[in-house]
């Protein structure tokens, strides 16, 4: 581990940070963030919907496959925008030339990443599914490999390109695309993902009701295609590291947000509403902690002339204290330098109004009520809980990596995210416990609110059934 000395520390620094002011982050993140949320929201309640599909009902091992395939967002697209955001900012996107082939490279990579992952999605989604109660469907387990797979490709794929428009378009409007790429691939990447697993899974399921093969085809398919792929990533320069380096992070974050998956699935039985909050409540931490690490990478990345391995004078210190995550910089709080407990305050900040438009967006759409200060309670208490520890894990492991010599725009975003996955499921689990022990009004309005529509509609067949019959024959 390196340290550098004043000269090169003044340098580094006058480059790496143009000064942001406090108001100027937060223009630039919350709306980001907010459109985000609503993404999310979105997301939400289209899993409460298609949950009631027979494909999700036949196949119950899809739920457990939800957290890890909506976690790519953050193994593949957000790590891919902190890639190319810390490109752009250290002027490596300002030739044409070389922008393409950065451009072309991570597009590629991200497609063998993603086919890759969804399939040990599915897999382990099988085991975690199966191996307790002893089953095993041949048909089934092609079936969730099969959506696995092909919603990992597409959404990779379309996801992707939306960061690389987003990335360009920010750098020639001067937005910092740290602060914005990121949120942008959750707005779109949780809706989009569960939109085309239940749209692919459903497809194929009524394949597989009539004998076709369209499964099969389609994981043979891929897997004919994967080879060419990994051999134009690793005959690209920009993408040949990552793909020597990049699997340990992404396949470890898919086997931690598997937990997830697996809480989730068990809360469903119990709970049937938290499938509305759930890609809320991950994905909003996912998003502010994915912004601190691209932020902080950046950071290093700039004050240190790219040296990995090498910090600025006084941060070589890995492990802080958990209070010098918000207070640090502060009067009488540490004299350790503390470069990013600014922005930590302010995440911290934007988080509250945000998930409250949330939760308030989510109860008005479904139940048509307001959510009760207990509901709200618990709910700002888990989601602060879960972003406070991915906020210092994030400062622990960025540094970390980068005294390793390992570029934290590579690893740190999935492990983050898929973190932020089995915490958020966890503490929204045990608040959703905490408000049935309690009774509460809200929780109780939102687990009948999903059988309203339905009771509704069968009232009014009802009924037109008996003004028919007591019309008589005409």
């Amino acid at each position: 581990m390196e340290v550098m000395n004043e000269k090169e520390l003044l340098e580094g620094r006058n480059r790496s940070s143009r000064k942001e002011t406090m108001w100027s982050i937060i223009v630039q993140v919350f709306p980001t963030f907010l459109i985000a949320g609503l993404g999310m929201v979105g997301a939400g309640l289209v899993l409460n919907q298609v949950q009631e599909w027979e494909v999700f009902k036949e196949v119950t091992e899809i739920m457990i496959m939800v957290p890890p395939l909506i976690g790519l967002k953050g193994n593949l697209e957000m790590t891919l925008a902190a890639r190319l955001s810390t490109a752009a900012n250290i002027g490596h996107m300002d030739r044409k030339k070389e922008a393409i082939s950065l451009i072309f490279g991570n597009l590629i990579l991200v497609q063998c990443q993603g086919i890759v992952v969804g399939f040990l999605a599915s897999l382990v989604g099988m085991v975690m599914g199966w191996a307790p109660v002893g089953k095993l469907d041949y048909d089934q387990g092609l079936l969730l490999s099969a959506s696995a797979v092909v919603t990992a490709s597409l959404a990779s794929f379309a996801l992707g390109s939306i960061m690389i428009v987003v990335i360009v378009i920010a750098r020639h409007l001067n937005i910092n695309p740290d602060n914005v790429a990121t949120p942008i691939a959750a707005s779109l990447g949780d809706v989009t993902t569960l939109g085309l697993l239940a749209w692919i899974a459903n497809i194929l399921y009524e394949h597989l009701k009539v004998g076709l093969f369209t499964s099969h085809i389609i994981i043979g398919g891929y897997f004919l295609i994967l080879p060419m792929f990994l051999y134009l990533a690793w005959n690209n320069k920009h993408t040949m590291e990552v793909l020597q380096t990049g699997w340990t992070p992404v396949v470890m974050a898919m086997l931690i947000s598997t937990g997830g998956g697996f809480i989730l699935d068990k809360a469903v039985e119990h709970f049937r509403g938290i499938t509305m909050f759930a890609p809320v409540m991950n994905g909003a931490g996912g998003n502010l902690v994915a912004i601190q690490a691209s932020r902080m990478t950046t950071y290093l990345h700039a004050a240190t002339n790219s040296l990995q391995g090498t910090f600025p004078l006084g941060e070589e210190k890995v492990c802080l204290l958990p209070c010098s995550i918000i207070c640090g910089g502060m009067k009488h709080c540490s004299t350790h330098p503390a470069p990013h407990s600014r922005m930590s305050r302010i995440l911290l900040i934007l988080l509250l109004p945000g998930q409250i438009i949330f939760v308030y967006c989510i109860c008005m759409l479904r139940a048509q009520t307001s959510p009760t200060p207990l509901f709200m309670f618990a709910y700002a208490l888990a989601s602060l809980s879960q972003v406070f520890i991915l906020l210092y894990l994030c400062q622990i492991l960025v540094y970390w990596m980068w005294s390793r010599g390992s570029d934290p725009d590579n690893a740190a975003i999935p492990y983050l995210t898929a973190i932020g996955d089995l915490l958020g499921t966890g503490f929204l689990t045990i608040a959703f416990i905490f408000l049935y022990l309690l009774n509460d009004g809200t929780l109780t309005q939102l687990e009948h609110g999903h059988h309203n529509s339905t009771l509704t509609d069968l009232a009014l067949i009802n009924n037109q059934t008996t003004v028919i019959t007591t019309m008589g024959p005409l």
